[in-house]
């Protein structure tokens, strides 16, 4: 059973001028004129779609004076589904394979590479590992330095301000007649 069906022309009205007829359906469908002078020759203009859409692409055709037909299109079978698949799997396959293939030949260049190494360069690397762990640091300098002596003039003024301000404060929460502002 078809559940797709596409909008085929098949020919204009009697009265209805071929240029004017591209003009107009082109201008309704909001596309070139180009699309449908190829619609005219024979090629699809509108997307396969269900009967009822269909139908209606059909009486937009028939109100600008364009006669066409509707064109069952099959759906795609069980067997094309299964077939498509079956590539798809196969090329998956193909591609794991090679990826395969392609380790096994790093791995023998990997072989190869340590069987040229001398004989001393091919030891664990690990006895050299800790070597530099055993070597005693000689440093020059201190690794704690002493801060340099500053001078302590700001901090003495802001203490003598800020005792000045006090006393102030005091002196006029004593005697606030003295002070008059």
């Amino acid at each position: 059973m078809t559940d797709n069906f596409r909008v085929i022309f098949a020919g204009l009205a009697d009265d209805v001028d071929t240029k004017i007829a591209c003009t107009n359906l082109a201008q309704r469908l909001k596309t070139s004129e180009e699309k449908v002078m190829l619609f005219f020759k024979g090629k699809p203009l509108f997307a396969p779609s269900n009967k009822d859409k269909a139908l209606k692409q059909a009486k937009l055709l028939v109100g600008l004076g364009i006669k066409s037909k509707l064109q069952a299109i099959p759906n795609t079978s069980a067997a094309s589904i299964e077939k498509a698949n079956n590539q798809r799997d196969e090329r998956i396959f193909d591609a794991l394979d090679y990826i395969t293939s392609s380790l096994i030949r790093l791995e023998e260049k990997l072989d190869d590479l340590e069987q040229r190494l001398p004989a001393l360069e091919s030891k664990t690397p690990d006895e050299n590992i800790d070597q530099w762990q055993d070597d005693d640091l000689m440093l020059d300098e201190e690794l704690i330095s002493t801060p340099k002596k500053r001078s302590n003039a700001l901090l003495y003024s802001l203490i003598v301000t800020v005792v000045t301000l006090l006393i102030v404060l005091a002196a006029y929460l004593a005697f606030p007649n003295l002070f008059s502002f």
